[in-house]
This record gives structure tokens, sequence and C-alpha cells, in this order.
């Protein structure tokens, strides 16, 4: 098969791969750093489960205070 548009020597995937295939530039001078490595991904997870469970504990809050109010109507009545 033969490619049309030129001869380049790229296919047309090719052009439109913008991943550095020789390691220099941006993405691998941001990896040398480290970035924070493993402990900023532990804290963006801490922090996840934080707030989900403050979430859940607010619920689970609101849904027996529902329930409380529901029971109190019914017992007066």
């Amino acid at each position: 098969m033969e490619r049309s548009g030129g001869s380049s020597g790229t296919s047309w995937a090719d052009q439109w791969d913008y991943s550095d295939q020789y390691g220099g530039g941006q993405a691998s001078a941001e990896k040398k750093r480290g970035g924070g490595g493993w402990k900023s991904g532990m804290e963006k997870t801490k922090a996840a489960a934080s707030t989900g469970f403050k979430k859940v504990k607010e619920g689970t809050t609101t849904g027996f205070h529902w329930i409380k109010e529901k029971y109190q109507k019914r017992t007066q009545n």
C-alpha cells in the first residue's frame, strides 16, 4: 500500500501524535521534577474521602431527622 500526500515518511496517525518520542521536551522535564509523586496523590485521595464521608454523614442525619419527624406526626394524630 502506497502512502499518498508526500514523501515525509509519516503516516496520518503519526502526524497527529503529539507525544514526545525522543524523551525531551516539557513532559519529560515535569517527570524529572517529580511534582509531588504519590504524596500529592494521597493527599487528594484523603481530601476526596473526607468530603465523601461528610456528604454521607449529612445525608444520613437528614434522613434520620425526616424519619423522626414522620414518626412523630403519625403518633400525634
